[in-house]
C-alpha cells in the first residue's frame, strides 16, 4: 500500500476518536461551568438564610439572653429567603412551574435552633396519598443512657436531664448541675462534650435518611429516575455547624451534561458583636487616638468619647492614631 493509503486509513481510525474527545471535553467544561454556577448559587442562598434566620422584631428573642448562643431562630423567615435566593439564581423568580421543579431537587432543609431542629421536607398529606412541603415538629437533642437517665442537650453546656435513680428533673449548666445527680455523663465535661456533639449530629442524621427515603418515592411520582442519598459531611463541617444556631440544604439530581449535581451548605445563623473602636482627643496635645473598648477598661483612660468606629480603619481615615494599651496613656 501506498503512503496515502494509510495516511487515509489513519485519518478515518482518528478522527471519530478526535472529535468525539472534543465532544467530551466540551461537555466537561459545560459540566465545569454549571457546577460552579449551582454551588455558588446555593451558597448564596444558604448565606441568606443564615442571616434572616436572627431577624427578630422583639429584642427578648436577640441572642445574649441567659446564653451566648442563644437566640429564636426563625425557620420561616429562613426558608423564604433561601427559596428566594435559589429562584432568582435559578432563573426561574416568575415561574412557578420551574420553581416546583426546582424544590423536587431539594429533598431536605434543616433548621438547627439553640434546643432542638426542624425538618422541612415532603411527606404525605394525611388522607390521601398526595406528597407536599411542611415543615414538621421541632425536634429536641436528646440522649437516653442504659440506666434511663434522659438528657437534652442544647448547643452549650445548658441541659435539662431526669436522673432516673432520684426520680426527678434537674436543668442548668453542666459544671453546675453534675453535683445534684447521679448521671455519669453529666460527671465528666469532656465526655459530656464529645456525647452531645454527637447525639446531635447522629439525631439530625436519622431523621434526614428518613426524609430522603421518602423523597425518593416523591420523586418517583414526578419522573425523576435520580436517586437521592445522604451524603457524608465531614466532621469538621459539623463541628463548626454546631457551635451556633445554623442551617442545612441539600441539592441535590440537577441534570449537568451526562451527570447529576449533588451538593449540600451548611450556614450560622449567629450574630457577633464586634468591641467598638472609640475615638479621643489628647486633652495636653489635641491629638487624636483610636482604641478598643477593652483597652479603656483595662487601663482607665478618663478622655472623653468624640466618636465610635466599627474598626480601626474607619477611626484612621477620620484622622485617629492607634493608641498603644500597653502604656498608662497616650
Amino acid at each position: 500500500m501506498k503512503i496515502t493509503d494509510w495516511a487515509v486509513i489513519f485519518v478515518l481510525i482518528v478522527a471519530p476518536i478526535l472529535w468525539l474527545s472534543g465532544l467530551r471535553a466540551e461537555n466537561l467544561r459545560e459540566v465545569n461551568r454549571l457546577e460552579t454556577r449551582y454551588t455558588a448559587a446555593m451558597r448564596t442562598a444558604v448565606q441568606d438564610a443564615a442571616v434572616a434566620l436572627n431577624r427578630n422584631e422583639l429584642q427578648q428573642f436577640e441572642n445574649g439572653y441567659g446564653s451566648e448562643k442563644w437566640m429564636r431562630a426563625d425557620k420561616e423567615q429562613a426558608l423564604a429567603a433561601l427559596l428566594r435566593s435559589l429562584y432568582l439564581n435559578f432563573g426561574v423568580a416568575d415561574d412557578p412551574a420551574g420553581q416546583q421543579t426546582l424544590l423536587g431537587y431539594i429533598p431536605a432543609v434543616v433548621v438547627m435552633d439553640y434546643d432542638g431542629y426542624y425538618l422541612y421536607a415532603a411527606d404525605v398529606e394525611p388522607g390521601n396519598d398526595a406528597f407536599a412541603y411542611h415543615w414538621q415538629d421541632k425536634k429536641p437533642y436528646t440522649y437516653v443512657d442504659a440506666s434511663r437517665n434522659s438528657i437534652a442537650f442544647t448547643l452549650d453546656s445548658q441541659v435539662t436531664a431526669y436522673d432516673a435513680t432520684a426520680n426527678r428533673w434537674v436543668s442548668g449548666p453542666q459544671s453546675e448541675i453534675r453535683s445534684e445527680v447521679s448521671i455519669p455523663l453529666l460527671q465528666n465535661g469532656e465526655e459530656f462534650d464529645a456525647v452531645r456533639r454527637a447525639t446531635i449530629v447522629r439525631r439530625i442524621e436519622e431523621d434526614l435518611a428518613r426524609a430522603i427515603r421518602l423523597h425518593n418515592l416523591f420523586a418517583k411520582k414526578q419522573g425523576v429516575d435520580y436517586t437521592f442519598t445522604l451524603p457524608t459531611i465531614p466532621q469538621e463541617a459539623w463541628n463548626n455547624t454546631l457551635d451556633d444556631v445554623g442551617i442545612l440544604v441539600f441539592l441535590q439530581g440537577i441534570p449537568v451534561g451526562d451527570r447529576h449535581y449533588n451538593n449540600y451548605a451548611l450556614g450560622g445563623g449567629r450574630l457577633d458583636r464586634t468591641p467598638s473602636v472609640l475615638g479621643t482627643v489628647d486633652p495636653l496635645t489635641g491629638l487624636k487616638y483610636a482604641y478598643r473598648e477593652s483597652c479603656a477598661r483595662a487601663q482607665g483612660f478618663g478622655y472623653r468619647i468624640e466618636e465610635i468606629f466599627a474598626n480601626e480603619r474607619a477611626a484612621a481615615e477620620n484622622g485617629y492614631f492607634p493608641l498603644d494599651c500597653r502604656t498608662s496613656g497616650p
